[in-house]
């Protein structure tokens, strides 16, 4: 959809503000339906990835409801949409160098080790023999399926050879999207804010292998989600030396903008969290749009670091 004119949320007389966060680094991968041998990303940031974001960042636990932090509009301008990348490797395959504990909490480790010929245990100098010096073949080094051993009782392995899995990992490479968050209570916003420049936890863009560059919080401002997409120009990069300047450009971007309800032209999307809990987030509908953005002659340039 091209061009429609943005929901703005039915709150009456009372004011809107805009709270901003720029995400951008070197990756940044947001997943919706990803599993271990196959991790996707979205094309963008998702409301769910935002909102758990900001609640790392203010600290809050898996448990705790996110009514609140749920309740902004969301919207996010892809300024730089990036390059999809995508990581091969293998995991579970190779060798394992045999640990104390393997031998200790797994007596088939410790005959094999011994069916090697080497002594296990104190050589008398102070070293053991047999510890970190071999590699047992078609053992794993995380053992699967943990279970009680008939014969001795201790937890063992169930599964103790695995063969290597291929998998993958889709990234955005280079990407940099300016995120926006619209509520009536701007107290709400500035915590949010403060959080992002003090977060109490670590955070990510997506996965724990792509950390922010720069800052997050870009801006706090009155207005909604299409006045401010319109009115910020872009955000900088290292190669805007040789970009002429977006108001001689008129330059446009791709916007998606939360609409408060179903409206037409408006599209239903299944990422606005309730919970993130340790065994699966819970998510619910919500509806948005989509939006070409022109930035505007008399855009506000930013004074931040690309």
């Amino acid at each position: 959809m091209i061009d429609v004119p943005a929901p703005v949320a039915e709150t009456g007389e009372a004011p809107q503000h805009v709270l901003l966060i720029r995400l951008a680094g070197p990756l940044q991968s947001w997943g919706i339906k990803g599993r271990f041998a196959q991790r996707d990303t979205h094309t963008r940031p998702t409301k769910s990835a935002v909102i758990g974001l900001c609640a790392a960042a203010l600290g809050l636990d898996r448990e705790d409801p996110l009514d609140e932090l749920g309740s902004v509009l969301f919207g996010v301008r892809a300024d730089r949409p990036g390059t999809p990348v995508r990581d091969y490797h293998t995991v579970g395959g190779g060798t394992y160098p045999v640990r104390p504990r393997d031998l200790v909490t797994d007596h088939r480790r410790a005959a094999a080790v011994e069916a090697l010929g080497e002594a296990v245990g104190d050589t008398g100098d102070g070293t053991t023999a047999s510890f970190g010096r071999h590699a047992l073949a078609s053992w794993y080094g995380a053992p699967k399926k943990i279970a009680a051993d008939p014969r001795s009782g201790v937890l063992v392995a169930g599964e103790v050879s695995r063969h290597a899995m291929i998998t993958e990992r889709w990234y955005l490479s280079d990407a940099a999207f300016l995120v926006g968050l619209q509520h009536s209570d701007r107290a709400l916003l500035e915590r949010i804010a403060h959080a992002l420049e003090h977060p109490k936890h670590l955070l990510w863009l997506g996965r724990k292998s792509c950390p922010p560059s720069g800052d997050l919080f870009v801006g706090l401002t009155s207005g909604t989600l299409p006045e401010v997409f319109v009115d910020r120009a872009l955000l900088p990069s290292a190669d805007d030396g040789e970009r002429v300047p977006s108001p001689e450009n008129g330059e446009t971007r791709w916007a998606w903008i939360e609409s408060p309800q179903p409206l037409p032209g408006v599209g239903p999307v299944r990422d606005q969290p309730g919970r993130f809990l340790a065994d699966g987030p819970v998510h619910r509908q919500r509806w948005e749009s989509r939006h070409r953005i022109t930035i505007a002659r008399n855009a506000t340039e930013w004074d931040i670091i690309p």
